[in-house]
């Protein structure tokens, strides 16, 4: 990291700090000097939808959102490429990262994802890709007995939600943890450090994601209202969807975990795909 940061943006950091675990990525806060970034790592297949989400991210900045800015390259790129993925650099927005369990953060972090898809509609990038979370004819879903057929329902329930029922569709953040929402307690200003990979979908997987960092349904309440009050998607929308794009986003979960060889989040995912209903 300290090689990469050094040879392609001329950063110096005097700390590197890992950020949680993410679905979608990895992340470090970086401190170079007095000033402070954020990095993030992604598979080198994801680099064009991560530009699309840095582009996002000045879009927002140009409409009074706060946001990771993109730091580009000595070359002039918004990424570059390393033998693990493809890495970006943003300059950190003030602020303390949102606690997902706290009701009141929750409140913060369910109304700024909603600002940020209303932000976003009429927003093109020509690395924006259409919603593809995941593919049940992948190889590596033969790691468990259990894997592909539970991937495969998910996808099809999805599937059949998206042709029977009219959704909201938009730009996706592509992996909305509390982690990636900051508030600046000497303003009152919540905003966010950076925009995924994005790609265009249906609103609701965007809540769902959220949803499940926030442990369930059932502790995602002040997310919710928050993000009701200021998102575009409608209440009875909300209300049908959410269910079958939970399921949708553990077998996306089930999916990294399998081509990644992770045994806990294999295990954490069966375990909630075979609780819901489907």
């Amino acid at each position: 990291m300290r090689t990469v940061l050094r040879d392609q943006w001329h950063l110096a950091p005097s700390e590197i700090t890992a950020l949680p675990a993410a679905v979608m990525s990895r992340g470090w806060e970086i401190t170079a000097g007095s000033d402070r970034y954020v990095a993030r790592m992604v598979e080198s297949a994801a680099r064009l939808p991560v530009e699309a989400g840095l582009a996002a991210a000045e879009h927002l900045r140009g409409v009074r959102i706060e946001a990771g800015q993109p730091v580009r390259t000595l070359a002039g790129a918004l990424t570059a490429e390393t033998p693990h993925g493809a890495l970006a650099v943003l300059r950190r927005p003030p602020g303390r990262h949102l606690d997902g369990a706290d009701p009141i953060d929750q409140q913060w972090w369910g109304e700024r994802l909603g600002a940020v898809h209303r932000a976003l509609e009429g927003f093109r990038h020509p690395g924006l890709r259409p919603w593809q979370p995941v593919d049940p004819e992948a190889p590596y879903l033969d790691a468990e007995p259990w894997l592909r057929d539970a991937v495969a329902g998910a996808v099809a329930a999805a599937v059949r939600l998206t042709v029977t029922d009219r959704l909201t569709y938009g730009v996706l953040h592509g992996d909305p943890s509390p982690d990636a929402f900051v508030l600046d307690a000497a303003t009152g200003r919540a905003g966010l450090m950076h925009c995924g990979a994005c790609g265009t979908g249906p609103l609701v997987y965007d809540v769902a994601a959220a949803v499940l960092y926030a442990g369930g349904p059932d502790l995602a309440a002040e997310f919710l209202d928050g993000y009701r009050a200021a998102g575009p998607v409608a209440g009875d929308e909300l209300d049908v969807a959410l269910p079958v794009l939970l399921r949708l986003r553990w077998a996306v979960l089930a999916d990294r975990s399998a081509r990644w060889g992770c045994e806990e989040g294999l295990s954490l995912a069966r375990e909630a795909l075979e609780s819901m209903p489907g």
